[in-house]
């Protein structure tokens, strides 16, 4: 009996995903000293695209170079350099695949070594070990310009290959920031009520379905919900979710926390009940409720480790697609895998990490041990992304502490090497 993995979906704008896998959205910190995409970053697309998972969503694209989530994030913004995207997105579809570029603006979320003063809704401060300082707050025209540059870079993805886009609205990103109460404090039209709220999300997800017309899928990543005490509900999601529907998103992937609550990395969070963890989908609990309110196909990106749990999510109707992340960077291709019925599970190394081999356990009393526990957790699979993009097959059998170091060193690295180039070009321009 064929897998129901191996089942194609028709979005409401008429194209086909050839299957019910996809690839959700990872930092990928591939991009060139001057925010283009690179040769790295065709071959890990290229190897992704290969591994028989029907839709590709891209890390983060910016969509305002002056605000990164961290630096090696690849920035569209206009025309220059567009033949290296069309080059991305060949690589990234060669195995017949649809790859959609996830455009997203940071918000206050953009890390002091990147830009000193971010932008937010409200001047409301992240607070992450010191990473990241205090927003001010957006101006009416502020606004008005981000909503054109998320209509700008969808076009312009259309314009290279891309055979889709979704809006970055989780993770506490700008977009998520507005719709959250705890960090959109605002008075006028864009805070307050839900509706209010909300505003800036469907203004975003309006224009850029305008600016690439009625046939090209949009999809926006949502939150359930924050996880946080004050911030963005279940119910608001539910209602953002219906509203989106009726501004012709074509898919709606489900997700959750912020970066003060990750949840998006794993880490559970206080509010997902024990049945939901042995289901092993995080989100999946919310899923039916969304889905009745919004009438358009869902995706559940979190926890799916057993083939059994993803055919039955897929068989009941409870989502439309199964979103898989870390174990793409493990496997590449575990979706042809699945699809085939070759593997009755995904190679779980994350529990293993967690457990740090004896070194950083989840019940360590020192917060800092927590860090490197769940950030060195992170900071494996991104070691396996570059890796990839390398040419060179994952290795399993790197450890925390490691990986966490290596990821600091680079990020750093990475920092560097584009304020330098920075400066260069903005003297050489004057």
């Amino acid at each position: 009996m064929t897998s129901p993995l191996a089942q194609p979906l028709v979005l409401p704008c008429g194209k086909t995903i050839p299957n019910r896998l996809a690839k959700s959205a990872m930092t990928e910190g591939l991009a060139d000293a001057f925010d283009r995409p690179t040769a790295e970053l065709n071959q890990l697309y290229s190897t992704w695209s290969k591994g028989g998972t029907g839709l590709h969503i891209t890390g983060n694209v910016m969509v305002d170079r002056r605000y990164l989530e961290r630096a090696g994030n690849v920035v569209l913004e206009d025309e220059s350099g567009l033949d290296k995207f069309s080059e991305w997105a060949k690589a990234g579809t060669i195995g017949g695949n649809h790859l959609w570029m996830q455009i997203s603006h940071p918000g206050r979320q953009c890390p002091s070594l990147v830009n000193s003063q971010p932008l937010s809704p409200s001047n409301v401060q992240l607070k992450m070990l010191g990473s990241f300082s205090k927003p001010r707050a957006l101006s009416q025209l502020e606004i008005a310009e981000i909503i054109q540059r998320f209509a700008t870079t969808a076009a312009l993805a259309k314009d290279a290959g891309f055979t889709g886009v979704q809006i970055h609205c989780a993770h506490g990103y700008l977009i998520s920031q507005f719709l959250s109460p705890k960090t959109n404090q605002r008075q006028d039209q864009w805070g307050g009520c839900i509706e209010n709220r909300a505003r800036f999300a469907r203004k975003v997800v309006q224009a850029v379905r305008k600016a690439v017309g009625a046939d090209f899928p949009v999809a926006v990543k949502l939150n359930s919900a924050d996880f946080q005490k004050g911030g963005f509900s279940l119910e608001g999601c539910i209602q953002v979710a219906s509203w989106l529907s009726e501004d012709g998103i074509d898919l709606l992937e489900i997700s959750g926390g912020t970066y003060e609550q990750l949840s998006l990395m794993g880490v559970a969070a206080t509010e997902v009940r024990d049945s939901t963890r042995k289901r092993e989908a995080y989100f999946i609990e919310y899923a039916t409720a969304i889905k009745a309110a919004a009438n358009i196909p869902v995706m559940i990106t979190g926890g799916f480790r057993s083939r059994a749990v993803m055919e039955q999510a897929i068989s009941s109707g409870e989502i439309d697609l199964v979103g898989l992340a870390r174990p793409l960077c493990t496997q590449p291709d575990i979706s042809s895998q699945l699809i085939k019925k070759t593997v009755e599970n995904i190679d779980d190394f994350e529990h293993n990490l967690k457990l740090g081999n004896g070194f950083c356990g989840n019940n360590s009393p020192l917060g800092l041990i927590k860090v490197i526990n769940n950030v060195g957790a992170v900071s494996f699979y991104y070691q396996q992304i570059i890796r990839l993009a390398k040419g060179l097959p994952a290795n399993t059998e790197l450890t925390v502490l490691p990986c966490f170091c290596k990821h600091m060193f680079n990020d750093t690295r990475l920092n560097l090497r584009r304020n330098k180039a920075q400066k260069k070009s903005l003297f050489s321009n004057n």
